[in-house]
């Protein structure tokens, strides 16, 4: 191997491709080199048109830019003077609305403002009046109240007066005799009368048989009554009081049964008068068995309203008996008023006779009236040749009108 690499021929071939190589090295070196000075000079020609295109897209972009921005300008323009020219118009308008709706709304208010001032002064009128009529009330309040002091006065001196068996039967008196008046003419009615029995009765009735004369008594026993219902008391108390009232109401139903029922002399009956109705609607509310031994005993228990209905009865019954005992007066003015009444309607009847006659001869005088204005007619239409003016007309009415009138 080394003989054949030490040969001359070898040697210059290798030689040979050495050079080639080196050659082809060079080359290869100096293409690149060529290849990448093209690029580079391609890239910046490259470059230099992209920057002109691009210069020239920048400068196309900056006038349609600057256009748009004209055109963006120029519709900006007009929408604002549009827009100020609306807003003006709106403000118009607006100020128009508000002053009329100002004006409404003044005329509204001094509407208002005087329907306000009426009611004001109908609201003080009548505030003056209401005012005036609480005051006349308050005046009449005070009034009254001074009354019902009086009156509380009063009943303290009624209570006082009650308290007093003696002056609780001369109240009772007074009432009875007050109520007796009212009611009864005083010719049937005696006050203290004295009895054969030597008893004196606060009030005597003279009334028609069978009644007779009705006594009737005005006292009534009163201290347990109110011991009955004094809180002060205890229960046991008010118990025997209760049971005192009781008999006591019996024994004066008893005194009054023995004394005043007479017989022969009074009624089978007499009346015991309670001024207080609170003590009659006691009796007959909690005591009946009270009232039934007062009424089997022929006597009647009263209160003012009670006594009213019975005098009413009394004066019904003396009416009844003064009516029958003119009764016979009475049928002979009635006979009287008969002729009278029989009198009058033959007159009657010859007065309806002349205004018959009256009304024919009136119809007889007016048919005469007729006549008479016919022959007034006929002499006024007669014409100096002796003839009407519708010829024989009034030769054909002259038989009508000629006729004498029969008597």
């Amino acid at each position: 191997m080394n003989e054949l690499l030490q040969s001359p021929p070898i040697f210059a071939a290798l030689g040979l491709l050495s050079a080639v190589a080196v050659l082809l090295l060079w080359l290869a070196t100096g293409a690149g080199r060529r290849e990448r000075r093209l690029l580079e000079r391609f890239n910046e020609a490259l470059d230099r048109n992209a920057l002109d295109h691009h210069r020239e897209i920048l400068r196309d972009l900056h006038a349609g830019l600057d256009r748009q921005t004209d055109r963006i300008g120029e519709h900006a323009r007009a929408d604002r003077e549009a827009l100020q020219s609306g807003l003006a118009a709106a403000s118009m308008q607006l100020s128009r609305s508000i002053e009329t709706l100002t004006q409404g709304v003044e005329g509204q208010l001094r509407t208002l403002s005087g329907q306000v001032n009426t009611r004001l002064d109908e609201g003080l009128r009548k505030t003056g009046e209401t005012f005036a009529s609480v005051m006349a009330r308050l005046a009449t309040i005070d009034e009254a109240q001074k009354r019902i002091d009086g009156l509380g006065a009063s009943v303290v001196s009624l209570q006082e007066l009650l308290g007093d068996k003696r002056s609780r039967g001369a109240f009772g008196e007074v009432q009875l005799e007050a109520l007796v008046r009212n009611a009864l003419p005083p010719d049937v009615c005696a006050f203290q009368a004295s009895l054969p029995n030597g008893t004196r009765v606060d009030c005597l009735l003279e009334l028609p048989p069978p009644t007779g004369r009705v006594a009737i008594d005005a006292k009534f026993p009163l201290e347990n009554y109110r011991r009955m219902f004094d809180d002060a008391l205890s229960q046991s108390e008010r118990k025997a009081a209760l049971t005192a009232f009781r008999a006591d109401v019996r024994r004066h139903v008893d005194a009054i049964a023995d004394k005043y029922i007479l017989p022969g002399v009074t009624a089978d009956g007499a009346v015991m008068f309670l001024p207080a109705e609170a003590v009659f609607a006691e009796l007959h509310g909690s005591h009946p068995e009270v009232v039934a031994y007062a009424q089997s005993r022929r006597v009647w228990i009263v209160s003012p309203t009670t006594l009213m209905a019975v005098l009413n009865t009394a004066r019904a019954v003396l009416k009844d008996v003064e009516t029958r005992r003119h009764i016979h007066v009475i049928q002979s003015e009635l006979a009287k008023l008969a002729q009278d009444f029989q009198r009058f309607e033959a007159r009657m009847g010859a007065l309806a006779r002349h205004i018959e006659q009256a009304g024919k001869d009136v119809a007889e005088v007016h048919i005469s009236s007729r006549k008479i204005s016919a022959r007034f007619q006929r002499i006024e239409a007669v014409r100096p040749d002796g003839r009407g003016e519708e010829g024989g007309a009034l030769e054909m009415s002259a038989g009508a009108v000629d006729a004498p009138e029969a008597d």
